[in-house]
């Protein structure tokens, strides 16, 4: 494979970041406004009690989802060592074993989410006023969750390889697409929350054929050829060694959220409802964290690969100096706007002032989580992926259920549960700090 000047581990370090994240950026965007689409339109043509059964499936299907999203990491970071040392060979049995697990992870996916999606919802407490559409949700969804792994694991293998611009195209087309079904399923045809979950599969269909032409139009090492998609032992062992804690890592994060929202639950559709909208709100914010995070993670994991340890170092401090920057900036917008934005999802006063509520307690401190995000990635992108997992499994997560049933049991209200997420990210983003300084002095020196 000829060798041609790789920006990621030989030019200017802020400039290579912000060419290779703005893309991403951008892309992340899409994908917010994507699902954010969906619960405007459902709160604005259908009302709060389908705003409600909506936002109360997401926590669950991340649960399922981010599993899956998180082993396929360790695809991405072997993709990102290989490409980094010109090793043409694997990195084709990579993108190969990689394809294969987004199959065969769909179907396990699916299988099992439609199967435990009621007991799941009758679990977590949910309102009988929203019960049956939210299950209706969540089997939608399952049905065409194929889809959506195939496009997570094709965006992958193109970040690793430095090219985040196509996964950006693939997104605006998807977007758009989301878009105008939604418009036609809920509004002209009333389908309602159906209406917005079909719209979902549908479109999670259309980025998947999307980025599967590219990869399999391509002559380059990454080609992806549908007679090869199958595992490859070694490689296979080598995802799933730095994948499986993070998609842990997911599984806990995602656990302690659905206790967060089962808590929520028991105080009814409003705050349902308020806490729905914020999540998507607050998602503008955590696709600037994630966008971040996988640019520090594709920049540590090809100059890891390219045995240019400084420069990971430095990549990780540039990063970290934009991150904060930008993070900052959003905070103030959305502190200043959030009454004003969240009047686009729902016309209920009740529900507006709930949300203005968590906005205040939560947002000022989304500062700590992207940091959290970059240091993570940076491990993560050097192939270890358990330290990231074990400080965000025990400070967010397990800190979060020990806050549950401690300080909100002593004080039962939504303040004190709210309260959960600051503290939870202080904590990790201590003990994350202090291993990334362990791991830096263990790096050979140039």
């Amino acid at each position: 494979m000829e060798k041609t000047k790789n920006g990621i581990t030989e030019g200017v370090i802020w400039k290579q970041l912000l060419l290779f994240f703005f893309p991403i950026l951008i892309g992340t965007f899409f994908q917010q406004l994507y699902n954010t689409v969906d619960t405007i339109i459902v709160g604005q043509f259908v009302g709060t009690e389908a705003l409600a059964a909506v936002g109360t499936t997401g926590t669950v299907i991340n649960l399922l989802v981010g599993f899956f999203v998180g082993v396929a990491s360790g695809a991405t970071v072997i993709i990102s060592q290989y490409f980094g040392a010109n090793d043409r060979e694997n990195l084709s049995k990579s993108v190969h074993t990689s394809m294969a697990l987004a199959v065969a992870g769909g179907v396990v996916i699916m299988v099992f989410g439609i199967v435990t999606a009621r007991p799941t919802m009758l679990a977590m407490g949910v309102p009988d006023d929203i019960m049956d559409d939210a299950v209706l949700y969540m089997n939608v969804y399952y049905l065409g969750i194929i889809g959506n792994l195939i496009y997570n694991i094709g965006t992958g293998v193109l970040r690793a390889i430095g090219d985040s611009r196509m996964p950006l195209y693939v997104l605006i087309v998807c977007c758009l697409a989301n878009v105008v079904l939604d418009l036609l399923f809920v509004v002209v045809f009333h389908w309602d929350v159906f209406g917005v979950a079909f719209a979902t599969i549908l479109s999670q269909l259309i980025s998947a054929v999307l980025l599967m032409i590219r990869l399999m139009g391509t002559q380059e090492a990454y080609r992806v050829e549908l007679r090869k998609i199958r595992f490859h032992k070694d490689i296979l062992k080598n995802v799933v060694r730095i994948g499986l804690p993070a998609g842990l890592q997911s599984v806990m994060y995602s656990f302690s959220n659905i206790l967060i929202q089962a808590s929520i639950n028991s105080f009814g559709t409003t705050a349902i409802a308020a806490w729905a909208a914020i999540g998507k709100i607050d998602g503008f914010i955590w696709m600037v964290m994630n966008a971040f995070g996988i640019a520090v993670t594709t920049f540590a994991g090809q100059n890891f690969g390219a045995q240019k340890f400084d420069r990971m170092h430095r990549s990780v401090r540039v990063c970290l100096a934009m991150a904060f920057i930008a993070t900052i900036l959003l905070e103030v917008i959305f502190l200043a706007g959030g009454e004003f934005i969240l009047g686009l999802f729902s016309r209920d006063p009740a529900v507006i002032a709930e949300g203005v509520d968590i906005t205040w307690h939560i947002a000022p401190t989304f500062v700590l989580y992207v940091c959290i995000e970059i240091l993570s990635g940076a491990l993560r992108g050097t192939g270890d992926s358990l330290v990231p997992m074990i400080m965000t499994c025990v400070g967010v997560c397990l800190l979060r259920v020990v806050w549950l049933y401690t300080a909100f049991a002593a004080s039962p209200t939504l303040d004190t549960l709210y309260l959960s997420y600051p503290v939870s990210w202080a904590a990790t983003l201590f003990a994350l700090v202090v291993c990334y300084a362990v791991v830096v002095r263990k790096m050979p020196k140039a």
